[in-house]
């Protein structure tokens, strides 16, 4: 599936006006949500054909109409903004590498998340920063068990997320209770991944990149980097389903970082909304990272959950988005005042 047309939703609206706009004709529903759109930028390959509302919009763009305003489905998380916290049980991640060193530390701060309003818990035991250094499968999985373990114990409502590119580690993490697989390659990166989750029924995220960890830096080269990111993860989606992976079980993440460089990040922040094409929910995770640091000037990683906050308003006109964050309380106060001020 190429997805060579594409629709971006522009002129958004908000509680009250947008429900009216809509009963007017003026608007139409964000994903089915409470936002609503009222403008639109057609687009066909690279070109922008048309800007327009959206009463004006040719009857042959009717289906891409329609992708972007029904209902994404919840893949098995409470309707609404959600917010996902990171567990980083490794010693090298670029935020809080060592930070949560040992299993009780980790379960810990699960705890601490979830009573500031984490409603899923995001393990990984490899990092996958630019530059990283390769772990085992086994090695991988002798890091986050414990953990996982004890999560399905001490807090069996709160969905529990694994971070890993290894069907070995997805196969234990599932054996032992995990909800979603969150695979950073978008399930390139093992070929046994696709077999396995495909007679699964967990939740599956996939999240755009190009090469590995080592080496995407060589392959940020876009001709427009928010549409090659649309289309790149329509053809990972359409894999993933041709392999046997429901499509409601889907989740895409844009991969803010991931073979992207400083300008690309900020474009493809810019055009968020054009994920809306996908049909998918969407999980959303530029927390801490250096494009926030270029943008703030902020050198110390966990200096930068301010800014992180105020690049993740864009996204929440997606309405069901997942806001992966180090700082679950921080975020969990911008989403409440999202939510009272454009959502009521």
């Amino acid at each position: 599936m190429t997805y060579v047309r594409l629709v971006e939703p522009l002129g958004l609206v908000y509680g009250n006006i947008a429900q009216a706009a809509i009963k007017q004709g003026d608007a139409l529903p964000l994903c089915g949500g409470p936002v609503a759109f009222t403008y639109v930028r057609l687009i066909e390959g690279y070109q922008t054909i048309g800007l327009m509302p959206v009463q004006k919009v040719p009857q042959e763009w009717a289906l891409e109409l329609e992708r972007i305003t029904r209902s994404v489905p919840s893949v098995g998380l409470p309707a609404g903004l959600q917010i996902m916290g990171i567990l980083n049980i490794t010693p090298d991640s670029f935020s809080d590498g060592g930070k949560l060193a040992s299993a009780d530390e980790a379960i810990l701060k699960a705890h601490e998340m979830v009573r500031a309003g984490a409603t899923v818990l995001d393990i990984g035991g490899e990092s996958t920063r630019p530059g990283s250094a390769t772990v085992t499968p086994a090695e991988e999985w002798k890091r986050i068990g414990p953990v996982l373990v004890a999560l399905k114990a001490e807090l069996p409502s709160v969905a529990v997320s694994v971070d890993t590119r290894n069907s070995y580690v997805m196969q234990q993490a599932l054996a032992a209770g995990a909800h979603i697989i969150n695979d950073v390659t978008a399930l390139v990166h093992d070929a046994a991944a696709l077999p396995l989750l495909a007679v699964q029924d967990c939740g599956v995220v996939l999240m755009h990149m190009r090469g590995t960890p080592q080496t995407m830096a060589e392959h940020a080269v876009y001709e427009d980097v928010s549409i090659d990111v649309v289309r790149e993860l329509a053809q990972r989606i359409e894999v993933a389903v041709q392999g046997g992976i429901a499509r409601h079980r889907i989740m895409v993440d844009p991969g803010f970082g991931f073979a992207k460089n400083f300008e690309q990040n900020k474009q493809l922040l810019r055009h968020i909304l054009l994920l809306t094409n996908l049909g998918c929910r969407v999980v959303f995770g530029v927390s801490r990272k250096r494009m926030i640091g270029n943008l703030t000037g902020e050198t110390t990683p966990h200096l930068r959950d301010a800014g992180t906050q105020a690049a993740s308003f864009p996204a929440m006109a997606l309405g069901s988005t997942v806001l992966r964050v180090h700082d679950v309380k921080g975020m969990m106060q911008a989403v409440n005042v999202w939510r009272e001020i454009y959502q009521s």
